[in-house]
């Protein structure tokens, strides 16, 4: 399950690039995203496999040719057909053991002295194929995720062979399909794979317009989520949630209580039991904060006002309360 510490991606770039990668899969550009762009000190992506695309074989041939002085024009390696590039992709997917039901193949080049396959699969994720021995796929989502951390850290960095085909440009569809799957009901509007959680699983992370967003597990039965405060909690950091949208997140949910009329302006998950999670929320009006109780349905069961709070999980702590009077 997803813990506090998050590995590295792994099998996530290959090197040299042909195109750059987008920070992340995004439907709109938001306006104010400082806090949400900075990237988690605890996500590592690290390039893994040397090599660039066309050189390696055809470079070595080349210099055998010039050697031998033979026209490099009369040992030139025939192209491949589009139908024998479906062909040659499709073997490699079948021998990676790779579900992708193949609607789009191109042949970019090679690495070393392997051809390099991109393979676009409907409605998911699309791969890039290296026809080695043994065979491997690295997923298109993935490499992007690997592309935005190593940019987020230096805008410069080599982020590697990404998926270039039109269809592949798909993250935020494939992603925010898994989400909603996953039980997440907010207008998703950013995506982007992040790492790797301490079980080896793939993690991602979702935004949602004006509202909370999400960090989703793939484990071996389903989907294990967590939103963003409690992601916050446990010393993560999510790039595609600012503290405004928690606070709004926090404020619909205490509609109809007696903390209705607070306007947030800071949110803090205190903790949980059998009974749900309790958060702090501190008010604009001075002095004014409450704890809430909000039950495994995402509902507001109880509201304490901090006065009243201060045997609670310690405490409101974002909210001064005033001393009880000493007992004359």
């Amino acid at each position: 399950m997803l813990s506090r510490k998050l590995l590295a991606l792994v099998g996530g770039v290959v090197a040299a690039a042909l195109m750059t990668a987008q920070p992340a899969f995004a439907q709109t550009t938001s306006g104010d995203r400082s806090e949400s762009d900075q990237a988690s000190g605890r996500i590592n992506g690290e390039q893994v496999l040397p090599g660039r695309i066309g050189g390696g074989r055809s470079d070595a041939r080349t210099r055998a040719q010039r050697e031998r002085g033979v026209p490099q024009r009369e040992r030139a390696v025939p192209q491949q057909t589009a139908e024998q590039i479906m062909a040659a992709a499709q073997a490699q997917l079948t021998a990676a053991n790779v579900a992708c039901e193949l609607t789009e193949a191109t042949n970019p080049g090679v690495i070393g002295e392997s051809q390099v396959y991109e393979a676009v699969c409907n409605n998911t994720e699309g791969y890039l194929l290296i026809a080695s021995t043994p065979p491997q796929a690295f997923s298109c989502i993935e490499l992007a995720g690997t592309a935005a951390i190593a940019r987020s850290r230096d805008p410069n960095a080599d982020v590697g062979q990404q998926c270039v085909m039109p269809g592949n440009q798909n993250g935020l569809a494939v992603i925010g399909g898994w989400a909603r799957t996953a039980g997440v009901a907010c207008t998703i509007d950013e995506a982007a794979a992040i790492g790797k959680s301490d079980d080896n699983n793939m993690v991602y992370e979702v935004g949602c317009a004006n509202a909370d967003g999400y960090w989703l597990e793939k484990t071996a039965t389903g989907w294990d989520l967590k939103d963003c405060l409690q992601i916050n909690a446990m010393g993560g950091n999510c790039r595609f949630t600012t503290a405004q949208e928690q606070n709004e997140t926090l404020k619909a949910k205490l509609a109809g209580t007696d903390a209705a009329g607070c306007d947030v302006t800071q949110v803090r998950l205190m903790g949980s039991n059998a009974n749900g999670r309790f958060f702090e929320v501190k008010c604009a009006a001075e002095g004014e904060g409450y704890v809430a109780r909000i039950n495994a349905a995402g509902e507001a069961q109880q509201t304490y006002t901090c006065a009243a709070a201060v045997r609670i999980g310690g405490g409101c702590t974002l909210t001064p309360v005033a001393a009880a009077p000493a007992e004359q």
